[in-house]
Order: structure tokens, then C-alpha cells, then sequence
């Protein structure tokens, strides 16, 4: 099963039932996918979501990360710092993604495209387009849209 870590923007953008990558928070509801978290992403999630939704709101979706069997939760205790010269605010995705031995980072960040230039540890950072056509080729139940 895919291990993934999504940054904060790529969860953002997969909650509204409206949205294109919608089908991206299903298919983690489903199981379809692992999602990798730790302590400091989920904060980050409930702090931004209740600015874009509410605090109520922003409290059930980490509720519903925190709750489903499907998170696997990965506290990183080294700092691997990849990120701290560009945004050090989006190394806690990264340690991670190391952590956990994800598969993939999904952002629309152009800050994680550094890591592609680094040969070790090697990540896999897929935009949600990406990690979308990704999802769909392994299920039939996408419907293209």
C-alpha cells in the first residue's frame, strides 16, 4: 500500500467534495492509501483548514486523519534540515516522509522541487495531478472528471 505524506495546501485542495482532486481525500477514506503524519503536521493542518473553513470544520478533518486506521503516525526525533535554507516551515513533511519511508510527498509547493537535486535520501515529490493520475491508474473507480 502507497505511503503518502500530503503538505498542507495538497489536503486544502482534496476536501472540498467540488474540487477536482476531491477524490484524492476519498480514496484515504476508503484506505486506498497510507497517510503519513506526525504531531507537527496535524497541527499545521488544524491551523490552516480554520482559516479557510472553520475551527469546527478544521477539527473533524484531523479528527478523521487522527481516528483512521489508514494513518500511520511517524514522529521524526533528527531533523534533517532539507528544506531549512528555502522554507524551514516545510521540513516537517519531509523528516516525515524520511521517517516513515513514504512513497511520495504531494504539493503544489515549488520549494519541495529542491529535493529532486538531492540523491539522498531520495523522495518523490508528485504534484496533486500527479499523485491523481497516479491513484487512478492502480483503481477503476475513477470517472476521469
Amino acid at each position: 500500500m502507497r505511503q503518502v505524506v500530503l503538505d498542507t495546501n495538497a489536503l486544502i485542495q482534496s476536501l472540498p467534495s467540488r474540487s477536482r482532486y476531491h477524490q484524492i481525500w476519498t480514496d484515504f477514506l476508503e484506505g486506498r492509501y497510507r497517510l503519513c503524519v506526525s504531531n507537527e503536521i496535524l497541527s499545521e493542518y488544524e491551523e490552516i483548514l480554520a482559516r479557510y473553513a472553520s475551527p469546527e470544520v478544521a477539527h473533524n478533518v484531523v479528527e478523521a486523519i487522527a481516528r483512521h486506521p489508514q494513518t500511520l503516525y511517524r514522529e521524526s526525533y533528527y531533523r534533517f534540515h532539507l528544506l531549512s535554507d528555502i522554507d524551514k516551515d516545510d521540513d516537517k513533511y519531509v523528516d516525515c516522509a524520511i521517517t516513515a519511508g513514504a512513497d511520495y510527498i504531494v504539493t503544489e509547493d515549488s520549494h519541495f522541487n529542491h529535493l529532486k537535486e538531492i540523491p539522498f535520501p531520495r523522495l518523490n515529490i508528485l504534484t496533486l495531478d500527479e499523485f491523481y493520475e497516479t491513484l487512478k491508474r492502480g483503481s477503476t473507480h475513477y470517472d476521469g472528471n
